[in-house]
């Protein structure tokens, strides 16, 4: 659940904005302030809340579109700015060397591993992999709005945005860690075979 929740306030919106888009940007921005404003009451450092404040950020854009242009055009490609926006939060936050999986793997892992280069390169990993499924929706997202392929296609290519990295992101670190302490164990082997 912990991925998940810096998602709430997109997953409310993909609810709501079938109905209305408007209530719908509305909703996820008072959930994405609720859940800015627990974080900090925890002590969650802002530095790494990079999802949440690009959550901010776009909510804020689309609930000010949505009221003062209800008719506009990019209503239509709202699931791909969505998942546009979200890519560009990921790759962000990989180029100012803050991946933004590291404060979502800070609640699950211990203090003492989170300079550790395998713990760095975990995130990166898993940012990389939601930064690409992001992508890969976006452009999906664009061609199902642009041939008109439905309602069900445009379902289909976000969930799948969210289920294929969520399952990497549940597997990938055991994966990781794995893989690391077999090559420590493979070097301490031939550093103690070696003769003195």
């Amino acid at each position: 659940m912990t991925y998940l929740r810096g998602f709430v306030p997109w997953i409310a919106y993909g609810a709501v904005a079938w109905v209305s888009w408007q209530w719908g940007a509305l909703a996820a921005l008072l959930i994405g302030v609720v859940l800015l404003y627990l974080d900090r009451a925890e002590g969650l450092s802002p530095s790494l809340r990079i999802l949440e404040y690009g959550t901010l950020a776009f909510f804020a854009g689309v609930t000010a579109l949505a009221f003062l242009r209800p008719d506009s055009g990019l209503r239509a490609y709202d699931g791909a700015l969505s998942s546009g926006w979200l890519a560009l939060i990921t790759w962000g936050s990989m180029a100012v060397r803050h991946p933004f999986t590291l404060a979502i793997a800070r609640h699950k892992a211990p203090p003492e591993v989170w300079k550790t280069s395998l713990f760095l390169r975990i995130n990166y990993v898993l940012s990389a992999a939601w930064a690409a499924s992001f992508t890969l929706a976006a452009m999906g997202q664009v061609l199902v709005t642009a041939y008109g392929l439905g309602p069900a296609a445009l379902i289909a290519v976000h969930v799948a945005a969210f289920v294929i990295p969520l399952r990497f992101t549940a597997t990938y670190p055991e994966r990781a860690r794995a893989r690391f302490l077999e090559k420590v164990g493979e070097r301490s082997y031939v550093q103690e075979a070696r003769p003195a």
